[in-house]
C-alpha cells in the first residue's frame, strides 16, 4: 500500500504556486491576518481555500451556512465559488470581527450574498430552523467546545445528500499523541470519533490545512 506524501513547505508552496489563484482581497485578508499575531491561526489554510472552492462549484451548491467567520477568509472563497444567486449566512458572535469581514465582502463585491448574524451561534441555529431555512452546506470552524452541538443543532439545516465540512480535526497531529490529553485535544477526539459513528453521514478526513472532515448526509 502507498503511503501518504509528507508535506513540506516547500512542497506546500508549489502545491499553493500551482493551483487556482486566490483573488487579490482574499490575499489582502491573509496578510491581514498575519499581523494579528497568534490568533492569526483561525484563519483557514490557503489549501484549505483551494478545497473549498472547488467543492462548492462540482457540488452545485448553492446555500451555505457558516459557523465562525473569523476574518472572512473562508466566507470569501466559498461566496466566490457560488452562483450569481447563491447565499451564504456566516455567524459569528463578535461584531468587531464582523465589521473587519465584512469591509473585505464589499471590497470583493460580494455582500449581496453574504448575509451575517452576530450573536451565539447555538442561537442564530435556533432562528434558522424556526424559519425553515436550508442549505447544501455546513461549513464548521468556531470554539471547539461546541463543536458536536453545532454538528448536530444545523444538521436539521442540511439538505439531504448535503454536507458539513469541519475544520481542525486533526489538531495539529496532536490528536493521534496519547500523552496530549488537554481539554481541547480530548474534544476533538471525542468529536471525531463521534461523527465517524454517526449513521446519519458518511464521512472521510482529508488531511489538509489542521485537517477537514467532509461529512455527507444520507
Amino acid at each position: 500500500m502507498g503511503s501518504n506524501l509528507v508535506i513540506t513547505k516547500e512542497i506546500e508552496n508549489y502545491i499553493n504556486n500551482h493551483s487556482v489563484e486566490l483573488s487579490a482581497v482574499q490575499k489582502e485578508i491573509i496578510l491581514y491576518n498575519n499581523s494579528l499575531g497568534d490568533i492569526k491561526r483561525m484563519q483557514i489554510s490557503i489549501s484549505q481555500c483551494h478545497f473549498l472552492h472547488l467543492i462548492v462549484k462540482i457540488s452545485n451548491i448553492k446555500k451555505i451556512l457558516e459557523i465562525g467567520t473569523f476574518t472572512g477568509l473562508s466566507g470569501l472563497t466559498m461566496a466566490l465559488s457560488l452562483p450569481a444567486n447563491g447565499e451564504l449566512v456566516t455567524l459569528d458572535k463578535s461584531s468587531e470581527r464582523n465589521k473587519i469581514a465584512t469591509n473585505f465582502f464589499k471590497k470583493e463585491k460580494q455582500e449581496k450574498k453574504i448575509k451575517s448574524i452576530i450573536g451565539p451561534a447555538i442561537e442564530s441555529i435556533n432562528i434558522l430552523k424556526k424559519k425553515g431555512k436550508k442549505f447544501d452546506l455546513v461549513f464548521i470552524d468556531a470554539d471547539k467546545e461546541n463543536y458536536k452541538n453545532y454538528y448536530n443543532q444545523s444538521f436539521d439545516l442540511l439538505e439531504k445528500n448535503g454536507l458539513i465540512i469541519v475544520d481542525n480535526v486533526l489538531w495539529h497531529g496532536e490528536v493521534v499523541d496519547s500523552k496530549k490529553q488537554d481539554k481541547l485535544t480530548t474534544i476533538i477526539r471525542d468529536f471525531n470519533s463521534y461523527i465517524n459513528k454517526d449513521k446519519r453521514t458518511e464521512n472521510l478526513i482529508i488531511p489538509i490545512g489542521d485537517g477537514l472532515s467532509v461529512c455527507r448526509k444520507l
